[in-house]
């Protein structure tokens, strides 16, 4: 007589791979990118329309049109190696220059884009910016841009956080992002 070996129930196997798939989509965590770090202004309907006025003179301003055709200040400008140095002497005027910049206090930059500009060169232009203001910062406190990153990242401790401060104490990082024009202009 010949031995038959014994069947192993296996009705239930599927819901034992539903029950433990469902456990491990709910308890994994997937990282996430950071992304711009950028404060978003509230919506409109959340603050009154202020009127404030801006001298002139305290604005620098940056364009990029669809093309990424840059214009600083009403010039074109081909080559961007020079644009992290005009923004740092206009952010550092403190009024020597008329056409600049009254104080860093009050030194805006301006940046617009249109929206046919590429998201490639709306950060690179972005990157300069920031750029120039930790250029200054570390200056200040007398570090390199990247140490000055470095510090800005950490603000956990006394040190850091003192250094920092310091770094940034009468000058304001004001950059104002305008609302992107349509392809085209307006």
């Amino acid at each position: 007589m010949a031995r038959s070996t014994p069947d192993i129930p296996n009705a239930s196997m599927a819901d034992i791979a539903f029950l433990l798939l469902t456990f491990f989509l709910v308890t994994t965590t997937i990282a996430n990118d950071k992304g711009l770090q950028l404060q978003l202004p509230p919506p409109p309907e959340a603050q009154p329309p202020e009127d404030v006025k801006i001298q002139e003179r305290n604005m620098f301003k940056i364009q990029v049109n669809s093309s990424d055709a840059l214009l600083v200040e009403g010039e074109p400008m081909d080559d961007v190696s020079g644009l992290k140095e005009q923004i740092k002497k206009f952010v550092l005027n403190r009024g020597v220059d008329p056409a600049s910049s009254d104080s860093p206090e009050k030194a805006i930059v301006s940046y617009k884009t249109d929206r046919g500009t590429s998201h490639k060169r709306f950060i690179e232009i972005l990157d300069i910016i920031q750029g120039a203001y930790y250029d200054i910062y570390a200056d200040q406190i007398g570090v390199s841009n990247a140490k000055f990153r470095e510090i800005a990242s950490d603000l956990t401790t006394d040190d850091n956080r003192r250094l920092y401060e310091k770094a940034r104490e009468g000058i304001p990082m004001a950059i104002s992002i305008a609302e992107p024009t349509k392809v085209g202009g307006n």
